[in-house]
């Protein structure tokens, strides 16, 4: 396995970072740092043992995934901890200069405003097409968190494209 295999992976990597994150540059940067970080840790890659090629394909897909999950759950976090400006609906999210749709626009905004653990399951299965399985890897989350993850994320979708605010969860910590 060469480094080219993961150069295949970079237009989705960088599809998934564009709607993580809203703006294309701040997704061409993820994506060069997951790639960074991979070349990096390329060591650590263990493709599936005596698998056909599509499998050890979609294997490495999901650890790019999983890389690039994680770094952009490391920058959420590092953000969280200083001070920002709240979000503002005046201004849309980062997007192509071509002309764009009111729906495309919404739809942006609506994901924008999603918790970040929810906007990440939602991409990952709706977008991505990865199964649950695949997701509940590349997150590090059990199936059944994936599940319930992407229901509340789709019913907070519906209501922000329905004009809504979106539900507010308070979990409990547990002790």
């Amino acid at each position: 396995m060469n480094i080219d295999a993961a150069i295949a992976h970079i237009p989705r990597l960088r599809r998934y970072a564009r709607a993580l994150v809203g703006d294309a540059a701040r997704a061409d940067d993820l994506v060069q740092d997951t790639l960074e970080r991979a070349c990096q840790k390329w060591s650590l890659w263990r493709p599936p043992a005596a698998a056909p090629a599509e499998h050890v394909h979609k294997a490495l897909r999901g650890w790019l995934l999983a890389i690039m999950h994680n770094l952009h759950a490391n920058q959420w976090r590092q953000a969280a901890r200083q001070p920002q400006t709240p979000w503002d609906d005046s201004l849309d999210p980062g997007h192509d200069p071509g002309a764009q749709t009111a729906l495309r626009l919404d739809l942006e905004r609506a994901l924008a405003r999603l918790p970040p653990t929810a906007r990440e399951v939602l991409l990952l299965v709706g977008m991505e097409q990865l199964s649950y399985a695949e997701t509940a890897d590349t997150l590090g989350v059990p199936v059944g968190t994936v599940m319930s993850r992407l229901s509340r994320a789709r019913a907070q979708l519906r209501q922000l494209m329905e004009g809504g605010a979106p539900a507010r969860t308070v979990l409990k910590a547990i002790k």
